[in-house]
């Protein structure tokens, strides 16, 4: 358990008070990779609701047109410490570049809350708690699943998104890492999409085009995946071949229903936000919250996708 007190009494001379949740309206900033995404108006809903059972505060949301434009969400970080919000929830696209502006808000009395993707290690004093799916874990369950429909041996590829991000880190290196021990599968070449979708189409289509034989494929975030999918349709190679994705939207529920995804992995996007909120209204209550929350996956597939399990975490 981690107090919010009991962290920033590391400091020593920093000196905070929270207003507890009944006083007067206080602003909590959610600041996410990008707002051109349906995951992260997914997390954006979840706030809305988390706030939505709140007295006292409202919630602000915002995040950069695209998850490569660290500079942009730096500057939004630093914006929100500048009017004084009451806490921030905050999914980092670069692990080092926004440890200073979450620095600045510990130091500023903000408390933070991370989701999504972790900070670099040793930025742990400057945040309060981490609400992620365990990306390692999610990434060892799609290379199982990728054995299991391929088998001990063959030829497949990665089409990851942003290199160096926290869940990036986590999912792929657990993929990896995964197919690696426990199969002789060769990875024939892992690529970064910069999570666009248009730059994912082109990337499979070329990855299809030079690895004719391909066993299986894996897109591991959801514009990726969807750009991954539209290749493989439009190459003709739907049910040629094993191809996983990651994250829930429509596209990919219909390329799940369609077979041109074996499976998908679904975060819980909604309770990231919603979770986000109501831990740092805890937090402002003077609450003692956990250091890591995970907010869990779930593998769909065509046989689960209309269960009461897969649809909670579906967008």
């Amino acid at each position: 358990m981690k107090s919010v007190f009991r962290s920033l009494a590391l400091a020593g001379a920093i000196s905070l008070s929270f207003t507890p949740v009944a006083a007067v309206a206080q602003e909590i900033a959610v600041i996410v990779k990008t707002t051109s995404s349906n995951f992260w108006q997914n997390v954006n809903r979840g706030a809305q609701a988390g706030i939505d059972g709140l007295d006292g505060y409202t919630m602000t949301f915002d995040g950069p047109a695209s998850e490569s434009d660290i500079a942009a969400q730096v500057n939004m970080v630093e914006n929100a410490i500048n009017r004084g919000v009451a806490g921030i929830v905050l999914a980092p696209s670069d692990p080092e570049a926004l440890v200073p502006a979450v620095q600045r808000a510990y130091e500023s009395g903000i408390p933070v809350v991370i989701i999504d993707s972790a900070l670099a290690q040793g930025a742990e004093d400057y945040y309060q708690a981490f609400l992620s799916t365990d990306n390692n874990a999610a990434g060892q369950l799609m290379a199982q699943t990728m054995i299991n429909a391929v088998g001990p041996e063959g030829q497949i590829a990665i089409m990851s998104y942003v290199p160096g991000v926290g869940s990036e880190i986590g999912r792929v290196g657990g993929f990896t890492d995964y197919i690696e021990a426990n199969s002789d599968i060769e990875i024939v070449n892992t690529l970064y999409s910069q999570s666009q979708m248009a730059t994912a189409l082109n990337q499979t289509t070329d990855v299809l085009s030079a690895y004719p034989e391909l066993d299986g494929i894996f897109g591991a975030n959801e514009p990726t995946a969807v750009g991954m999918g539209r290749a493989i349709v439009q190459a003709g190679r739907q049910g040629s071949l094993v191809a996983l994705g990651f994250d829930g939207n429509e596209d990919l529920q219909q390329f799940v229903r369609d077979g041109v995804l074996e499976a998908i992995a679904v975060q819980g996007s909604f309770q990231m936000g919603e979770m986000g909120v109501q831990t740092i209204a805890s937090l402002l209550a003077g609450e003692e919250v956990e250091e890591f929350i995970n907010t869990g996956v779930v593998l769909v597939t065509k046989d689960n996708i209309d269960s009461a399990e897969a649809q909670n975490v579906l967008y």
